[in-house]
């Protein structure tokens, strides 16, 4: 009997999946366990195993292509068995079938003079190609995290008409959170590129196709196509503006001689006037000596001597001077003012694409900042203690010890002491965790990464240590892989190895709160009575208001400050 095999919910927050690729085809025969797909869920792409035995007689979705849960993607049965009346039980209503019938009725009845408007008649939709019978395969840019909307070719390994197996790494896909290798798991020829090198694809668009050389790929990217009557409309609206410019341009050119007896462009008094140039001192090279932008940006301003001035002035009216005037220029000269060289500046700059990690940062954050209400926590710690304990642990410990693994540590014990800081807000619902995973941010080249220790209560200041150094590494090498940035309950982020003396730090959502980790500075503090010289490091504590007050906030500083200031406390 046929069997109908419907889309999995394969994780708990799934509610579509994507057909990344058939492993069966049509007429196949299929025993239980074998792997009929993979399928793309919002977190990973898994293997479908099937749970019958029989041959695969349907396949409802082509590879690419998305499917709600339990959606029907295929039928198993006996060979020759009639599975359409499967498919009839979940069909749609026929309501909109009946709609979409009497659509070209109403068409017909609409008057013709609406046709006459029309400048060139729709073109005739063409015939459906069975694609399942090209021999060629769609490579689609995949979602490579959790949070990835597209990818930017970084580099392509190979060109169109060069041989692929099914285990070559196609390109270098950058990502928001890292550049990773892109395998199209076929084996075949190169037939197409989209993408260029440095330029975006969205998830599931096609970047490549693979089959037999020579193989008509026309209809594979029909789909994709853009529609050819926007482009026309849009050409036809550019002309008149292309030719509107020039007008423009001369009007201003006529206005401007109005005003001034100096012909010169606006463009070029633009340029003088910001760089401080007399239009006079300019030669012009246009028609009728107008001065144009190429006029005023060769120009060199000539080093005058002081004295010149005044001279002129003095042999100008010497012509009329009398003994009694002398004495006057005489003292004009020595009081002449003092020039000073004018400094001709260049206003320059340059622009870069924005990368997917800066438009991962720009858009979560911006979601955090400005949906999340965030308070803010201060609070100075004593680590003097620390100081010691971090000496002579290192004397003894297999890895060196610093001091963001004691703070890691220290936050990880005080996590299981406060539930509540190591909860996530869910829209309808506070999800308090029982397990601590701290996120550490990681600068790199591009931006800000965040790896996460899982289980950080339970794991030495050595083992920390060692994950973290870790992590960086791959981190700034762009080797971390989504599953090791995804899962954190808080976040620390340190600043302390900058020098900073404070700083606030913006949630990691959907943590409740983020650790604003600042630098250890030497100053004065009272102990005993007494001044003396002290080690303290303030530490900032982000929270979420619609799931932390300012009294749990403070509770959770409190023990943090105690287990940094006795650092024994770590090691019950």
């Amino acid at each position: 009997m046929a069997e109908l095999i419907k889309m999995p919910k394969m994780s708990d927050t799934m509610t579509e999946g994507v057909l990344a690729k058939w492993h069966k085809k049509v007429g196949d025969k299929v025993k239980s366990g074998d792997v009929l797909a993979e399928i793309e869920t919002d977190k990973a792409t898994m293997d479908f195993e099937s749970y019958q035995d029989g041959t695969l007689l349907y396949i409802g979705v082509e590879e690419g292509k998305a499917v709600p849960i339990d959606a029907p993607i295929a039928v198993i049965g006996n060979e020759g068995e009639d599975y359409k009346a499967l498919l009839e039980v979940t069909a749609p209503s026929a309501e909109p079938a009946k709609e979409a019938a009497a659509e070209p009725e109403k068409k017909a009845e609409a008057p013709k003079a609406a046709e006459e408007k029309k400048p060139q008649p729709v073109a005739e939709a063409k015939p459906k190609v069975d694609k399942s019978s090209i021999p060629a395969t769609v490579i689609r840019m995949p979602a490579l995290s959790d949070t990835m909307t597209e990818g930017v070719i970084n580099k392509w390994n190979f060109k169109v008409g060069d041989t692929v197996k099914s285990d070559d790494s196609l390109a270098d896909v950058e990502t928001d959170k890292a550049t990773m290798e892109v395998v199209g798991y076929e084996s075949g020829t190169l037939l197409y590129i989209g993408p260029k090198e440095g330029e975006a694809a969205p998830v599931n668009g096609i970047i490549a196709i693979i089959g037999k050389a020579g193989t008509d790929i026309t209809p594979l990217l029909e789909d994709d196509a853009p529609a050819p009557v926007a482009a026309e409309s849009g050409s036809e609206e550019a002309a008149p503006v292309a030719e509107a410019a020039p007008a423009v341009e001369s009007d201003s050119a006529v206005s401007e001689e109005d005003d001034s007896r100096i012909k010169a462009s606006p463009l070029a008094r633009k340029i003088a006037k910001e760089r401080g140039i007399n239009l006079r001192e300019i030669k012009g090279s246009a028609e009728g000596g107008r001065i144009i932008k190429k006029d005023v940006e060769d120009y060199v301003p000539t080093a005058k001597p002081v004295a010149e001035p005044v001279a002129v002035e003095s042999s100008s009216s010497s012509k009329e001077a009398t003994p009694a005037t002398a004495t006057a220029t005489a003292t004009a000269t020595q009081k002449a003012p003092i020039a000073i060289p004018t400094y001709v500046g260049e206003e320059k700059f340059t622009e870069r694409p924005v990368s997917q990690m800066r438009k991962a940062i720009s858009r979560r954050l911006s979601e955090s900042l400005f949906t999340a209400p965030h308070f803010y926590v201060t609070m100075s710690i004593d680590m003097d203690q620390a100081v010691a304990a971090r000496g002579r642990i290192n004397e003894v410990a297999p890895v060196k010890i610093s001091f963001n693994d004691f703070v890691v540590k220290a936050c990880a014990v005080a996590l299981k002491q406060h539930p509540a800081i190591n909860s996530s807000f869910l829209g309808d619902k506070i999800r308090t965790n029982e397990h601590v995973h701290i996120g550490v941010a990681v600068a790199v080249d591009e931006g800000l990464l965040v790896p996460v220790i899982k289980f950080a209560d339970g794991k030495s200041l050595s083992a920390i240590s060692v994950e973290v150094k870790d992590f960086a590494g791959r981190a700034k090498a762009k080797k971390l892989q989504p599953p090791e940035m995804e899962g954190s309950t808080f976040t620390i982020s340190n600043l302390g190895m900058f020098g900073v003396d404070e700083f606030t730090a913006i949630i990691n959502t959907p943590n409740a709160c983020i650790l604003a980790v600042s630098g250890i500075q030497q100053v004065p503090v009272v102990k005993n009575g007494a001044v003396v010289p002290g080690n303290v490091m303030k530490v900032t504590l982000s929270c979420d208001h619609r799931v932390v007050d300012g009294a749990t906030g403070a509770a959770f500083l409190q023990t943090l400050k105690a287990m940094l200031e006795e650092p024994v406390r770590l090691l019950i």
